[in-house]
């Protein structure tokens, strides 16, 4: 095997989400399992796909083109830009929106290519990232309502990502309000009520979540088996799915404090050190160019990550009560940020198992 490596457990995937759907289906909720932190790799979507979930969804054009591969609907999380109407049309089934600009373009897109294209209309309950803000969200929908070639599917929200508003029965219960006044209103049945991402579970664990809400667009949860509205373990999940292997290029005794006046670092910062004496001092072949170094975690629990540059991570192997040498692997888990950068990086090889 080569390094710096993901090593990408299917099984594990499959069983979380196995899991997850199991548990929001018996709310009434379907899964569309979100792809991106991975880059929309087929492989492992469709180890979703064979856990139940009934969608897959992601934030890149480019991912979802790769995804075509899967017999799936797919939905666009990220707004649609207005100058790629055509290509969403084309490959996605449906795609959440909050501009009525970029659903005029959709809809003449969907037209000419004598298409029905499937929308979500965000709204935004609090927590300041998409959607058309709550109160405005009535009048939104009888701007669009006969535009041609647009299904409104449903209506749905984003909560946490970027406030960090923890979904409840107050924001959750104004967007099944909102669904409800919007039927009324314009004599239609919405199909959908999406509640959010996976810092909506807390809700479904507790058999919390409004009546209505019937879709979650899990990604985390799935991946690690954390839920993200309080940071906490899933029960029943797998958080090892995704594994980050480095090898050991250096490892020798040095002072834990640089000798010599400090200045600034390759980036532009004055590093600040703690002298502990000397310490057996490790260097793992990835640095910052591959990964974000706050975003992983050793479970060798006696490593501690010191730092590094942006070719090398530097870690303390002082306390380790194994023996490690050099061409030694050392494995991490990820943060979702971490997961996010490793993914992404040309430089970490992704391994399937």
């Amino acid at each position: 095997m080569k390094y710096p490596a993901l090593i990408i457990d299917k099984q594990k995937i499959q069983e979380n989400t196995r899991y997850l759907v199991n548990r929001c289906g018996a709310c009434g909720i379907s899964v569309a399992a979100v792809s991106k932190v991975f880059c929309g790799i087929p492989e492992v979507a469709q180890a979703m796909i064979d856990g139940g979930a009934v969608m897959i969804a992601d934030s890149r054009m480019r991912n979802l083109r790769q995804l075509q591969v899967l017999n799936i609907p797919k939905m666009l999380l990220r707004i649609p830009m207005k100058s790629r109407a055509d290509e969403v049309v084309d490959i996605v089934d449906v795609s959440l929106n909050s501009e009525l600009d970029t659903i005029q373009a959709l809809s003449e897109a969907a037209i000419r290519k004598n298409k029905i294209h499937n929308i979500i209309i965000m709204t935004d309950l609090g927590d300041l990232r998409e959607g058309v803000w709550y109160e405005y969200l009535v009048d939104f929908i009888g701007q669009i309502i006969d535009l041609k070639g647009i299904h409104i599917q449903g209506i749905g929200t984003n909560l946490t990502c970027y406030g960090g508003i923890i979904p409840d029965e107050d924001n959750l219960g104004k967007l099944v309000s909102l669904a409800e006044q919007i039927e009324a209103t314009y004599n239609i049945k919405l199909e959908v009520i999406s509640g959010g991402n996976s810092s909506s579970l807390h809700m479904v664990f507790k058999n919390e979540m409004p009546h209505r809400v019937n879709q979650l667009r899990l990604g985390e949860s799935i991946v690690l088996g954390l839920e993200t509205a309080f940071g906490e373990r899933i029960e029943g999940t797998h958080r090892d799915a995704f594994t980050l292997a480095l090898e050991i290029v250096e490892l020798k005794e040095k002072p834990s404090a640089p000798v010599g006046h400090i200045g600034m670092d390759a980036f532009g910062q004055k590093p600040v050190f703690e002298d502990r004496g000397k310490r057996l001092r490790g260097i793992l072949a990835a640095g910052r160019q591959d990964l974000n170094f706050n975003g992983i975690i050793p479970r060798d629990e006696h490593i501690r990550i010191i730092g590094g540059s942006s070719d090398h991570l530097l870690v303390d192997f002082t306390e380790c009560s194994r023996q490690y040498h050099i061409g030694d692997i050392v494995e991490f888990d990820l943060t979702y940020g971490g997961l996010l950068a490793a993914s992404t990086s040309d430089y970490i090889l992704k391994i399937i198992i």
